[in-house]
């Protein structure tokens, strides 16, 4: 099986399977994103065409980024439509409510909507999260809209793209099923309530809900465009597998290899090799 853990920098961008940029800060790689989501909203605007894209709650800087370039701007998100990736689910399969600390969508109205001018706001019809018992709706929308411009996301410790976990042992799917699974509600893997315990709840993995709904590795994949922010430590081993391996579902990300317009962003210390960074 082969290792990656001691490639460093130059050598992961240069034999990276999926373009890949390296950004020195992590301030750098929030306005990296603002600024490349606002290239496509004001040239779909400049055409009268609406811009629709799938976003994520992680990263999470480029929203207060987005919203100071639109309001210094004036930029108009009118014709905007943005998909969230993904949202909690309780043990009984429900969203967690608005003003639970974890929300997604309870974070997306404070920190970006509740926040926004409301003449350049995203209309609330066009706010969209996955639900449970309803997951077939996104890939519905996304047909109606022609389509989705650029998936925007991060890379899960799993290697999962919004919340599409690698299957677990004895699961009988292939790479090509995988690849193909729709919008869905599924448990979260332990590695994940870990992962996420540490970076949104101090440790304390009985806070982080058990389950999630998701948007799919098939609208995701779909895109015109597909761009991954990372910005975390601990994605320097990731970023490996999935940049410098094969394509695998048991590393998700790993299919951006197969899409014809994807592009990893990442900050050196991501960049850095995962076992330089301990000395």
């Amino acid at each position: 099986m082969l290792t990656y853990e001691h490639v460093d920098a130059a050598e992961l961008k240069n034999k990276s399977k999926v373009a890949l940029e390296i950004v020195e800060t992590e301030d750098d790689l929030y306005y990296h994103m603002a600024l490349d989501m606002l290239s496509h909203i004001t040239a779909n605007n400049r055409q009268d065409k609406q811009t629709v894209f799938i976003v994520p709650v992680g990263p999470i800087g480029q929203y207060h980024k987005l919203r100071w370039l639109c309001g210094r701007d004036k930029v108009s998100l009118k014709k905007v439509w943005f998909i969230n990736m993904d949202e909690y689910l309780d043990a009984d399969g429900k969203p967690i409510p608005l003003n639970h600390p974890l929300s997604f969508e309870g974070f997306m109205n404070y920190l970006f909507y509740d926040k926004m001018d409301p003449d350049l706001n995203i209309p609330a019809n066009q706010r969209i999260f996955p639900r449970p018992g309803r997951e077939n709706e996104i890939g519905e929308l996304i047909d109606r809209l022609g389509g989705v411009d650029v998936t925007y996301g991060g890379v899960g410790i799993t290697g999962h793209v919004a919340f599409n976990e690698p299957p677990e042992p004895g699961d009988k799917i292939s790479d090509e099923e995988f690849a193909a699974l729709p919008t869905r509600s599924l448990t979260l893997s332990r590695e994940t309530r870990t992962i996420n315990a540490a970076t949104a709840a101090s440790g304390y993995i009985d806070l982080i809900p058990p389950n999630c709904v998701t948007v799919g590795m098939k609208e995701i994949l779909g895109a015109k465009k597909i761009r991954l922010y990372l910005n975390r430590p601990w994605q320097s081993g990731i970023v490996r597998k999935l940049a410098l391996g094969e394509v695998s579902r048991f590393v998700p990300a790993s299919f951006l290899q197969r899409h014809s317009d994807a592009q990893l962003v990442l900050t050196r210390y991501v960049a850095n090799p995962p076992l330089g960074q301990l000395r």
